[in-house]
């Protein structure tokens, strides 16, 4: 399943393309944002594999955080020796 995942834009490059910083609840990663050139420092984004493809704002890019922790805690609910499995083997 690919899914894409929001975070908001603390910081840009200029150089080659425009490579950002983005936050996803706490991780920070590098994402493209030459899909999305409109998009600056503050803005939350939709990045699938390592690619802003578009801008969203503020109140969804939460709503959509907190449902992917809520799968992630039913999962682990549900499939907690699978859970500590993937834990040991990190």
């Amino acid at each position: 399943m690919c899914l894409a995942i929001p975070g908001k834009v603390v910081s840009v490059d200029e150089g080659v393309g425009r490579i950002a910083k983005v936050e996803f609840g706490g991780i920070t990663r590098t994402a493209s944002l030459d899909l999305v050139p409109e998009a600056g420092v503050g803005d939350y984004v939709l990045v699938h594999v390592g690619f802003a493809i578009s801008k969203i704002d503020e109140e969804e890019a939460h709503k959509t955080l907190e449902a992917l922790q809520t799968l992630a805690n039913l999962q682990d609910e549900l499939e907690p020796e699978e859970s500590d499995a993937a834990v040991k083997r990190s």
